[in-house]
């Protein structure tokens, strides 16, 4: 990289953490000014090389370093290596900043303005507002791929289309100047509750991970998992099954969390014994769940309670039972893999210290009290950034050196950039839904072809997130569909943070679902495997995600709503069924399975989605004949 490449990137990442923190835990902004500056910080970095998810895809696990301690890989060899990131960026990229700039705090320095001229844009902002449509859509390009940009337009040609479309598609139509003041200058469309969700809190929690990573936490995180579950049968595996549900739970990103633990772990399984394209599939499940689980879930888990309403402990509450069973059965599959290739429980292998770094696990705990409190995210994130600083620095072992601080910094607005690309062009599928009423049609479209049976529409709606999700971000897919597809589902019955959560779930496991599994390719890349066998694996192995989320619209208990005995009774059913779909794909229980056993283990799984006396008794009864048989 030239000299004032890397110091435009170094004073962009420090100015960014210092406004976030600022607007966090000193004096809040208004929306259309925290959203349009955190934009424009995310656009810098983003067209100036912090590369994105995506762009760390492509150049493989090498480009995002391990945790500097308690690694084998040094601090600073990954992000030199790539020959594409010591070119620079080029003079479009730097005009592509500028102009990002220019429009974002155009808006921000004129807002209050703009609101008393509400309705009588004048040419200046309309010029600045189609700038601002062109650099969302072209840094949504760069740091996800076609996929948004693609749906996003769509959005606009069905916004200025709709005389022309038939039946429930129609509506009056909208002029360019017309979309272009509502997706620019109101919080309907770019600075929507997306991107307000990744300015107010999402960039924060990045930026925690990469303190905790910068001091060790990762280290940690697999050591203790190993300790956990290192001397079982499968134990390498089941390491890195722990482990990414704890480094998922910070990072929220199946594939930052992939190219993170997954450099450790796939090699530790594959010296177990693992074949390489499954070890990848095992990182690219067990990250994926890392998304699921509380308390510091995915990215769209924010903009989920914000646009329900619900406060976010409730949702992370909720989520608790449904990510267990997620891991449970990730867990269960791993053993009876093993347990068909022969693998025993191994010696216990880790010899990381554990002792002199578990001072980083304190910040975690700080944002679980602050958030069980009722405090804000923002707030708790704020002061989780500053006692991890705090409590790295305050030990030798995890002090980190100013050159770490400054990657410290880079690595938090490459995890951000992504987040924020595909929630700003998110925001303009959601402007044109609110401006044309599209949601509304949509819901009757899906309640019209499932004949209002909601077994049809959950399905229905799953295949939708599950497509959208192939090509987007788990935060895109679950706020397109969140706009377009939960009403649906409430309308049918279901309750409102219940559609939500079916809706995340399906756009989270897309991560691991061919033929666009990104988590999937990422660990194939690591692991030397093919990328499509590894994530046709990862699919069997998350097979789970696509079961629970039905089992927790049937039963609501798994949602700890209602008696406590029947939220027992419901989770162990449940834990049950999940189990016994573990050893149906894996193909071994206590022995090899034939292929009528793995039918009936399968039937058994699928009765226990549905609750009710006659429907649980009959999946116990699969599994136990199943289970109780003898060689």
């Amino acid at each position: 990289m030239k000299e004032r490449h890397r110091v435009v990137i170094a004073a962009v990442a420090i100015a960014a953490a210092l406004f976030h923190l600022f607007s966090a835990g000193v004096s809040p902004f208004t929306a259309l000014v925290q959203r349009p500056v955190h934009l424009a910080f995310m656009a810098v970095l983003g067209f100036l090389g912090v590369r994105s998810a995506r762009a760390a895809d492509d150049a493989g696990p090498e480009y995002v370093a391990p945790t500097a301690r308690g690694g084998t890989t040094e601090p600073d060899a990954a992000p030199e290596q790539p020959d594409r990131a010591e070119r620079g960026p080029g003079p479009l990229a730097w005009i592509l900043a500028s102009v990002s700039v220019a429009v974002c705090l155009y808006l921000a320095a004129q807002n209050q303005e703009l609101v008393r001229r509400s309705g009588s844009p004048t040419s200046v902002d309309l010029i600045a507002g189609a700038l601002a449509v062109a650099v969302v859509l072209e840094l949504a390009r760069r740091a996800t791929g076609w996929g948004l940009v693609a749906v996003c337009g769509l959005a606009l040609a069905y916004a200025m289309a709709g005389p022309y479309l038939p039946g429930v598609l129609a509506h009056r139509g909208y002029g360019p100047e017309r979309l272009i003041e509502h997706l620019y200058l109101s919080t309907e469309g770019i600075w929507g509750v997306p991107l307000g969700v990744s300015a107010d809190f999402v960039y924060l929690f990045v930026l925690f991970g990469a303190v905790l990573e910068a001091a060790g936490g990762g280290a940690l995180l697999i050591a203790l998992a190993d300790r956990v579950a290192g001397g079982t049968r499968g134990g390498p595996a089941k390491t890195a099954a722990v482990a990414s549900a704890f480094m998922g739970s910070l990072s929220g990103s199946a594939v930052a969390n992939v190219v993170t633990t997954g450099t450790f772990t796939i090699p530790l399984m594959k010296r177990a014994g693992f074949r390489p394209f499954f070890a990848g599939a095992i990182e690219a499940a067990a990250s994926t769940g890392g998304q699921l689980m509380p308390p510091i879930m995915g990215a769209g888990a924010f903009i989920l309670a914000t646009w329900t309403n619900i406060p976010y402990v409730r949702v992370a509450t909720a989520a608790v039972i449904p990510a267990l069973l997620y891991y449970a059965a990730l867990l269960a599959a791993i053993h009876f893999r093993a347990g068909r290739m022969g693998i025993e429980p191994g010696k216990h292998a880790s010899k990381e210290p554990v002792a002199r770094r578990l001072h980083l696990l304190l910040p975690v705990l700080l944002i679980v009290a602050f958030l069980a409190a009722g405090r804000s995210p923002m707030r708790a994130a704020f002061w989780g950034v500053i006692s991890a600083f705090g409590l790295a620095l305050a030990a030798r072992a995890t002090r980190p050196s100013l050159a770490e601080v400054r990657g410290m910094l880079e690595a938090a607005g490459r995890g951000a950039v992504q987040v924020a690309a595909a929630c700003a062009a998110a925001g303009i599928v959601v402007g044109v839904a609110s401006l044309t009423g599209i949601g509304l049609r949509m819901s009757e479209l899906i309640v019209t072809l499932s004949h209002g049976n909601l077994l049809a529409a959950l399905v229905l709606t799953a295949m939708g997130s599950i497509v959208l999700g192939m090509g987007l971000p788990t935060t895109a897919a679950y706020v397109v569909l969140a706009a377009l597809g939960a009403p649906a589902l409430v309308d049918l019955g279901v309750p409102l943070l219940g559609a939500h959560l079916f809706i995340f779930y399906f756009g989270c496991i897309s991560n691991v679902t061919p033929p666009v599994s990104l988590a999937a390719f990422a660990a194939a890349g690591i692991a030397g495997a093919p990328p499509v066998r590894t994530a046709m694996a990862a699919a069997v192995l998350a097979a789970a995600g696509f079961l629970v989320p039905f089992m927790f619209i049937y039963g609501p208990p798994l949602l700890l709503e209602g008696p406590v005995t029947e939220i027992a009774l419901v989770t162990i059913t449940a834990l049950a069924g999940v189990t016994g779909l573990a050893a149906a794909a894996m193909g071994f229980a206590r022995r090899p399975l034939g292929g009528w056993e793995r039918f009936v283990l399968g039937a058994g799984a699928l009765c226990l989605v549905f609750p009710g006396l006659i429907t649980d008794g009959v999946g116990i009864l699969a599994l136990g004949l199943v289970f109780a048989r003898d060689r």
